[in-house]
């Protein structure tokens, strides 16, 4: 975990899964480490970063030893994406209330949306090295 940003997620939802996906392939340089939010792990930060009325409708980034939830940790990740994925902290100039308030009622609706499953996220062997056990 040392030298790596962590993103803690949701292991069952669909959405979630094709993000950490999604990261994994712009992220060449494997700065990012994930565990799913109901791992042991990611409640032992959870609690560590005195965010415990987190749910499992946001996604949280641990880096450099801050947490970021929402729109702020996507905005994070983006800045350290390969490409031109930086280009989205244009809408930092936006309140954060109102960058949540559009973050919540997507997050609410991605089970309806994009489906979940039974069973978290297994990483195949070529990505299990980016997943904390």
């Amino acid at each position: 975990m040392r030298n790596r940003h962590v993103i803690i997620f949701d292991g069952v939802c669909n959405l979630c899964h094709g993000t950490v996906n999604f990261i994994i392939k712009r992220d060449p340089k494997g700065l990012f480490a994930f565990t799913p939010m109901q791992s042991e792990i990611a409640q032992d930060l959870i609690e560590k970063y005195a965010a415990p009325k987190i749910r499992f409708d946001t996604f949280l980034l641990i880096k450099n030893g801050a947490c970021y939830y929402r729109t702020d940790a996507a905005m994070e990740i983006a800045k350290d994406l390969s490409g031109f994925w930086y280009l989205f902290l244009v809408f930092r100039v936006l309140p954060i209330g109102i960058r949540d308030c559009f973050y919540r009622v997507f997050a609410r609706n991605r089970y309806s949306l994009f489906g979940r499953k039974d069973v978290g996220m297994v990483p195949t062997a070529d990505v299990k090295s980016r997943f904390l056990e």
